[in-house]
């Protein structure tokens, strides 16, 4: 296996629901939403089986007919998924996402389907081997940091950020910007710190104040370019 080198472009990654993926660099993956797409072949699928009697021929060839579009939507999913995380292996050397608590987030009964059929923990598992199989660093992120509450340019922290606020603007520096780009970039920056101090996997500081106790300055340039160059054995 080659050995893992951090000379290379770095890019950071926030996985969400109305996009899939929102990478540091602008790129947007929509959420191609499978489920969806064969939700109405499936529910006439199932009550066909329904009707069926139990022990029938009949009932037996409307579970496989049920089995098939099952098949046909994990088939789908893994060949998006695979897609998307080989092209994201292929032009970087460093990726950094964050560490979602899926488990947890499944327990709102409102977003659980929608969490369920977007493939977030097999996506990053993907990255993981990938990256690992090519010398490249897959990096996570501890969860609490808060990525999208922090601008990138002068790192000041807003109080509070709804959900539904796509769009805000700095009022440190007044810059405008996208949700989740913002937290790409801070994900890409706050990894390459990680990286650069040997802090650990995550990064585990949910209170940073980034205007007082932000990344260093050296972190700060080595993002720049979204390039993370190597970091000398005897530096760490």
């Amino acid at each position: 296996m080659p050995q893992p080198s951090r000379e290379g472009k770095a890019i950071g990654i926030d996985l969400g629901l109305n996009h899939f993926a929102v990478t540091s660099d602008g790129s947007k993956f929509d959420n191609p939403r499978l489920l969806n797409k064969h939700q109405q072949n499936l529910k006439l699928k199932q009550q066909q089986l329904s009707r069926k009697q139990k022990g029938s021929s009949n009932r037996n060839k409307a579970r496989k007919k049920v089995a098939r579009v099952h098949r046909k939507i994990n088939n789908c999913s893994a060949d998006f998924l695979h897609k998307l995380s080989r092209r994201i292996v292929n032009e970087n050397q460093v990726i950094v996402v964050e560490n979602l608590n899926i488990k947890g987030m499944m327990q709102n009964h409102c977003l659980a389907k929608s969490i369920h059929q977007v493939g977030w923990g097999m996506f990053c598992t993907m990255l993981k081997y990938k990256a690992q199989a090519e010398g490249k660093i897959y990096q996570e992120v501890d969860r609490f940091f808060p990525s999208s509450k922090t601008c990138h340019v002068c790192l000041n922290q807003v109080g509070s950020l709804s959900l539904a606020v796509r769009n805000w603007t700095c009022r440190h520096c007044l810059t405008l910007h996208d949700r989740d780009v913002n937290a790409a970039l801070n994900l890409r920056d706050e990894g390459l710190r990680i990286l650069t101090s040997g802090t650990g996997d995550k990064a585990c500081c949910p209170d940073v104040s980034r205007t007082k106790r932000g990344r260093k300055k050296s972190t700060t340039a080595l993002s720049v370019g979204q390039e993370a160059y190597c970091v000398r054995e005897a530096s760490l």
